[in-house]
């Protein structure tokens, strides 16, 4: 049995045919297995949906509760029967509750791992290698010339950067599910005990990982606050926020964005962004080759991101691989719908 004789690409996305099941599609079907809760992978209209408790919640704050007809919770590492495959999920280290999803089908294991990072984040469960024959993996940021420093070390510019300038706010853009709880979760681990004001966008995703039993410390909301109220702070906001009419109230701010884009420094030029932190919620190169020989498989599909280069290291190490040149996923769809919020 080989991979393709029972996964398939439709326009609706990654099909499981002996299941009858989608992965993370991007167009409303009958039945949908999520990875995780970023705007591109969980979308509204299914008519059933089966992730992590986590990852369904998510979807509710973002569309309701009637996001999808059913739901059903996946339970970490325990299996279920879908139609004739087994299914289980895994912990992808990407943001709280994102999970990579395995299916077993005729002694053939495949596992698609969604969005994933190896890179230590004290917001989720890390991620954990599961061996198969058939790993289905992203490739956002599938060059050698992403290497993401740790976590800790960016946070530490931005509190030199407070230091320096105490005198201006700083707002730090980030994306409102993960990417702003992880930074604000480095900045208490660093020492920073002062309150810490959000932007409305990011309440409810950062009340709810607070609930789930993830200290962010003291938050408060900074609406209706104006620069000399906030100089010296820290203000975390949508990245589009920074560029529109609601960041001047702060006056002289430094900009920050926390990225794994911000490698690029013409990026963070044409962005404006005079701090960039170079923080990802994905696998960097090193990490998406190591994970790639860790799994064991012996056929790589990758999703979407810079396919043809890592397809390109696949063969250079005799692995069979090949692009899916999936459309609908990476975080500048993530941006767009956080931008807008």
């Amino acid at each position: 049995m080989r991979a393709d004789e029972f996964m398939t690409i439709r326009p609706e996305g990654l099909y499981c045919i002996p299941g009858d099941f989608f992965i993370d599609p991007v167009t409303p079907v009958d039945r949908a297995l999520i990875t995780h809760g970023h705007a591109d992978h969980a979308r509204p209209g299914h008519g059933s949906v089966l992730a992590t408790s986590e990852t369904l919640i998510i979807m509710a704050i973002r569309y309701g509760a009637n996001f999808a007809g059913q739901t059903q919770s996946a339970e970490l590492g325990d299996a279920v029967s879908i139609g004739d495959t087994r299914v289980s999920f895994h912990p992808a280290g990407h943001v709280l509750g994102s999970a990579q999803i395995c299916i077993e089908h005729a002694g053939h294991r495949l596992v698609a791992s969604g969005d994933y990072k190896r890179h230590a984040d004290p917001t989720v469960t890390p991620f954990e290698v599961v061996p198969c024959d058939t790993f289905i993996t992203e490739a956002t940021f599938g060059l050698p010339v992403f290497r993401h420093p740790a976590g800790a070390d960016e946070v530490a510019k931005l509190l030199r950067s407070l230091e320096l300038f105490p005198d201006r706010p700083h707002l730090v853009g980030a994306y409102a599910l993960g990417k702003a709880q992880r930074v604000i979760a480095e900045v208490r681990a660093a020492g920073y005990d002062a309150p810490i004001y959000l932007h409305g966008a990011m309440e409810k995703l950062c009340n709810f990982y607070q609930a789930q039993g993830i200290d962010l410390g003291e938050l408060r909301p900074v609406a209706g606050l104006k620069g000399k109220e906030v100089a010296g702070q820290i203000v975390v906001c949508p990245p589009g926020a920074m560029a529109d009419r609601w960041s001047r109230k702060f006056g002289d701010a430094m900009t920050c964005f926390a990225s794994g884009w911000m490698r690029v420094r013409a990026r963070a030029r044409q962005r404006g962004v005079e701090l960039p932190l170079v923080m990802s919620d994905h696998a960097d190169w090193d990490d998406l080759c190591r994970t790639i020989i860790d799994t064991g498989a012996s056929e790589i599909w990758v999703t979407h991101g810079q396919e043809d280069a890592l397809v390109h290291w696949c063969g250079t190490q005799g692995i069979a691989a090949r692009p899916l040149n999936m459309i609908g996923y990476g975080d500048d769809d993530e941006e767009q719908v956080e931008a807008a919020a």
